[in-house]
């Protein structure tokens, strides 16, 4: 329980009462209904691109562009399905290699993302100069070093020259260390979404028309994001 309580005093000091009120709801929630309802809090952030990232390169990590058909993609943390789902989408996947052996990945996407925790399709309002970036994976056994900063700093640098400025991506409410580690690489929020999921059904909190979004097994809300600079 004192993991808990620090997590929920966390959320407090930094995100404030509300973030931590929707944590004890969603615990009370899940404990009642076995885990069937849940809440999904999301702060939508942008990270600006191009300015870099301060760490030394290392030649025994290799970041690349990779596709369906390469071979490292058979070591991917997510099902071959889902990643094929993601490929004909349209989506680009950043591959890190350290020793030759696989350690991470960034996905990205231009002009719009559906998500895949809960139901909703987030737009980009000016495709020209953003992607939204997703599912930021590296292998448990290098989360203490520096490969996420290499990762990121390859993509970083890919994206700058392909004319895009800021990539969006949303994160937990609930993970106070994650908010913080976006904030220290510059990204800036630029809005919300509030889910409530019981089985197949789903209420939505927006920040913008509907407002409110109610659905069950098909139909997702839209959420457009605008660079902060707007």
């Amino acid at each position: 329980m004192p993991s808990r309580l620090q997590a929920l005093r966390a959320l407090v000091r930094q995100q404030g009462a509300g973030p931590a009120a929707l944590y004890l709801l969603h615990r009370v929630l899940g404990r009642l209904s076995g885990g069937r309802v849940r809440i999904v809090p999301y702060r939508l952030v942008a990270q600006p691109v191009g300015r870099g990232v301060d760490v030394r390169d290392d030649p025994a990590s290799v970041v690349r562009v990779v596709t369906a058909d390469d071979p490292i993609a058979q070591a991917f943390p997510r099902p071959a399905a889902v990643n094929a789902a993601r490929w004909a989408a349209g989506a680009q996947c950043h591959a890190l290699s350290v020793k030759g052996a696989f350690a991470g990945t960034v996905w990205t996407q231009r002009r719009a993302y559906d998500e895949d925790e809960v139901r909703c399709r987030f737009v980009m309002t000016e495709p020209a100069v953003s992607v939204w970036d997703f599912d930021v994976y590296v292998e448990p056994r290098l989360r203490l070093g520096r490969a996420m900063a290499r990762l990121w700093k390859a993509v970083d640098a890919d994206l700058a020259a392909q004319g895009v400025r800021w990539s969006f991506s949303r994160i937990s409410m609930f993970n106070p260390e994650s908010l913080n580690s976006h904030a220290r690489l510059g990204a800036r929020p630029v809005g919300w979404a509030v889910f409530f999921c019981a089985g197949t059904a789903q209420l939505a909190l927006l920040p913008q028309a509907p407002w409110v979004h109610v659905s069950s097994r098909a139909g997702r809300p839209t959420v457009s994001v605008r660079p902060p600079e707007h």
